[in-house]
């Protein structure tokens, strides 16, 4: 008679096995795209509606449930128009995403180029007028708040649209230029500013926007002084100051790639000064 009672295990096929994973990734890019959304809220107040339903029905009270139930059928119309910037973000993941690894790695490497690239051109020791500039490249902590706060573009990345967001005079050259993925986010953004301590009040602006967005994110921030052309990176905090070319490079290309270096967090000095 036990025998009854025992649930029968389904088999695990290959084409479960898929069902699984598909639904797994389709959950995995839901998450992605609420992730640093204002959209969050909207979702808790719908799982109140449906709280309200269930004691509803449980309590009897008809008239409340009536009228939850005329909603229901307008609610994934509303989530559609609420929700339609993200669900196309979310398509446009999928429809770049690659199946193998080679894809990312070029990706990444063109990133890192077009960005070394547009670093040089600025920093061009015989232009006439000095470029500044704040490139915020974002690593496993979603940056959408602060992308949020600025003229959003959705381009790829290239050397000329990077020179041309931080021209000097131009709309959108005060505030930071935040990457993500393969494409420029937005520009003229707004960042958190670090307090320096004491000792180092004559930071910028710009070096301070560059810590205070690193020391509250894993992103990787390049400076480009507009009075001296220094090339500065910040990275968990800390302000590395003074960096080449050469050294920049190392630090994008470790930064795209995840790998862990010589970059862990140093107590003091805080703001290290590297020769090129």
């Amino acid at each position: 008679m036990l025998q009854h009672w025992i649930p029968v295990i389904p088999k695990l096929t290959v084409t479960s096995v898929i069902d699984i994973l598909a639904v797994s990734a389709l959950i995995y890019n839901f998450m992605l795209m609420l992730r640093g959304r204002r959209a969050i809220s909207v979702l808790s107040g719908l799982w109140i509606l449906v709280v309200l339903y269930v004691v509803a029905v449980w309590l009897h009270m008809e008239l409340l449930r009536s009228v939850l139930s005329a909603m229901a059928p307008y609610i994934p119309i509303a989530l559609i128009v609420m929700f339609q910037s993200e669900i196309r973000g979310m398509l446009a993941r999928l429809g770049r995403l690659r199946w193998s690894g080679l894809g990312n790695r070029l990706e990444r490497r063109e990133v890192v180029e077009e960005v070394l690239l547009a670093v040089e051109q600025m920093t061009n020791q015989n232009a006439e007028v000095r470029t500044g500039a704040l490139i915020v490249i974002e690593r496993d902590i979603g940056l959408r708040t602060f992308v949020e706060s600025g003229v959003g573009l959705d381009a790829l990345v290239s050397r000329d649209l990077l020179c041309a967001i931080f021209h000097t005079g131009g709309q959108l050259h005060d505030g930071a230029a935040i990457i993500q993925g393969d494409r420029i986010a937005a520009a003229a953004c707004f960042l958190p500013l670090h307090v320096p301590p004491m000792g180092n009040r004559k930071l910028g602006t710009r070096p301070r926007a560059a810590i205070g967005i690193t020391e509250e994110s894993d992103a990787l921030a390049v400076v480009i002084s507009e009075e001296t052309g220094q090339i500065s990176v910040a990275w968990r905090g800390d302000l590395e100051s003074d960096v080449s070319l050469n050294r920049l490079r190392e630090r994008l290309t470790k930064h795209a790639t995840g790998v862990k270096g010589n970059q862990e967090r140093v107590a003091e000095p805080r703001y290290r000064q590297v020769e090129p």
